[in-house]
Order: structure tokens, then C-alpha cells, then sequence
């Protein structure tokens, strides 16, 4: 069982799962964990790993439209090494200042590896939250950002080289869309954020609202670092759509609103694509990019 067929299990008995986050009087909470064999390559400093790793969480705030407040994290590893675990909370203490949050502490565990487990929370505005489950036919589907800048940075890791990794912790380094989520919120009719990455997003967002969705490919803004490390158009929307991690927003926005609202996203607002009726049963594929089946592929734990 991976983690999406885990999480329908328990959502029978978890009204408040299944989307980004769960809004409970009016706050948003969400929590996830990171470790360093599947999610921090060899040579992601501290620092990076602080960022990110509660970046993730506040980019789950950022989905729900809320405005983040606070976060805290674990941090375990096999042994404690002063000058790590403070590059850590630097980190950590960095990325909630991008987005006028405030890192609060947490604990400290021992581990056979690495391992960190982050919390945030943020209070939902006036404007309501929004989950994955309002988008309706005829929505624009859209998205914040630039798409692919975690498969080219996990290529340059690979590479070895100083200045690769450098970029690398730099290009892992994403801020989360906070203010984008806050201007959406309100206006959106579903979204979510693409740790998954974009097609599976699609297939999620698609699921959650009964619908389907078509998709043009080369609508996709892919990050500039992605031309560095693709070797063609093929394989530049692999990254930019299936590898995964990126934590932009995927929304669906009426079309009367897009220009409206995408003046108050400071990464920016682009559509890729368009909200269409359910396909009848097994008639045809949920999702379609230029036309053909969009696989549902991307980043879930739990796959072999």
C-alpha cells in the first residue's frame, strides 16, 4: 500500500484528511516528515534541509489559502553535531521570515539517519479556505511559478562538481507561495500544492472535484535551470511535470477572475489548461495533456 492508497483508507474515519491541510476553528495544520535517504541527496547542507524541509509544510498552508503563523520541526539524527543542528534552525528560521511566519522550536530525537518532522499552522482569512474539491467545468487551470527547479537541482547533485552543488541547495531552497495562496483564496474554486508533482496533481485535484481536466504542454512555465540539464522538449516536460517537488500551487479560478487576481500573484499566474465534465465511467482518461492521456505519475511514498 503506498501513501495515496493509504490515506482513502483512513479518510472514512478522518472527515478533516485529504486535502493539504485541516482547518479547525478557523486555523490550518499540517505536519510532514523528510528523511535523509529519500528526500535530502548527499551534500544538501543543513541549512537547505531547515529550509525545505519546513518549507513543505508552510507551502501546505500556502494551498489551504491561510496566512502561515508558526512552525516547528524535529530534527533526529544518529548523533548531534552542534554546527548541523544550528544550520538547521537557521534555516528553518529563514524560510518562516520569507513568509512573515515565525519558527517556534521543537524537539530533538536520536535516529539511524537523519530524519525531520515538521508542523505549521496559519489562520484562514475572511476570504474562507479552499480545498481541492470546488473546481467546477469551465474553470481556467493554473499555476504559480516555475516548474522543474527540483529535478534539475537533484541532476546537479548528481554531477558532483562545487558550483553544481551550490546551485543545487540554492534551487532546493523554494519559497513557499503564501502570499500567492492568500491572493487566490476567495477567488479559487480548488487548490492545491505540487509536492507530487504536476500531472499527478492534476489527477488529485481532477479526483477530489469530479471532474476532468485538459492540459497544453507547452503552457507549462518550466524553470530556466531545467534547459541546463534536459536534453530535449520530451524529456524538459518530463521534469517539469512528473518528477515532483517543485511546491507551487495548482488552482482552478473562474475565467472572469484570472486577470483580477493573477495582478496579486508575486510569483506570477499562468494557465495551463481548463476544467472539463467527468468522463462517464471507464469512457475515457480523467486528465489529457494536448489531447492524450496524461499519466498519473509523480513522487509517492510507499511506491517500489
Amino acid at each position: 500500500m503506498n501513501e495515496r492508497d493509504a490515506l482513502r483508507a483512513l479518510t472514512a474515519d478522518l472527515p478533516h484528511a485529504g486535502d493539504d491541510a485541516a482547518v479547525v476553528d478557523g486555523t490550518a495544520i499540517t505536519t510532514d516528515m523528510l528523511h535523509e535517504r529519500t528526500d535530502f541527496p548527499s551534500r544538501t547542507t543543513r541549512y537547505t534541509a531547515g529550509w525545505r524541509a519546513v518549507g513543505a509544510s508552510l507551502s501546505d498552508v500556502a494551498a489551504m489559502g491561510a496566512a502561515a503563523s508558526a512552525a516547528v520541526a524535529v530534527y533526529a539524527d544518529a548523533a548531534f553535531d552542534r554546527e548541523e543542528l544550528s544550520r538547521f534552525v537557521a534555516g528553518a528560521v529563514d524560510v518562516c521570515e520569507a513568509v512573515d511566519a515565525e519558527y517556534v522550536g521543537g524537539d530533538l530525537d536520536e535516529h539511524v539517519e537523519f530524519t525531520t518532522a515538521t508542523t505549521a499552522i496559519g489562520d484562514v482569512t475572511e476570504a474562507g479556505s479552499v480545498t481541492r474539491g470546488g473546481a467546477r467545468p469551465g474553470d481556467a487551470l493554473c499555476v504559480t511559478g516555475e516548474w522543474g527547479r527540483s529535478a534539475a537541482a537533484l541532476r546537479l547533485f548528481e554531477r558532483g562538481g562545487e558550483d553544481d552543488i551550490e546551485r543545487a541547495n540554492e534551487l532546493f531552497r523554494f519559497t513557499p507561495r503564501v502570499a500567492d495562496g492568500l491572493a487566490l483564496a476567495g477567488t479559487a474554486t480548488a487548490m492545491m500544492d505540487s509536492s507530487d508533482g504536476l500531472a499527478r496533481s492534476c489527477h488529485q485535484l481532477a479526483e477530489a472535484s469530479d471532474v476532468g481536466i485538459e492540459i497544453e504542454r507547452d503552457a507549462v512555465p518550466v524553470h530556466p535551470a531545467v534547459e541546463a540539464v534536459a536534453e530535449d522538449s520530451a524529456e524538459r516536460f518530463e521534469l517539469a511535470a512528473h518528477f515532483g517537488e517543485d511546491f507551487e500551487l495548482l488552482c482552478a479560478v473562474s475565467e472572469a477572475e484570472i486577470a483580477g487576481v493573477r495582478e496579486g500573484c508575486p510569483s506570477g499566474l499562468t494557465r495551463i489548461g481548463t476544467v472539463v465534465e467527468e468522463p462517464d465511467g471507464e469512457a475515457g482518461p480523467r486528465v489529457l495533456a494536448d489531447g492524450d492521456p496524461l499519466p498519473d505519475r509523480g513522487f509517492t511514498h510507499g511506491d517500489e
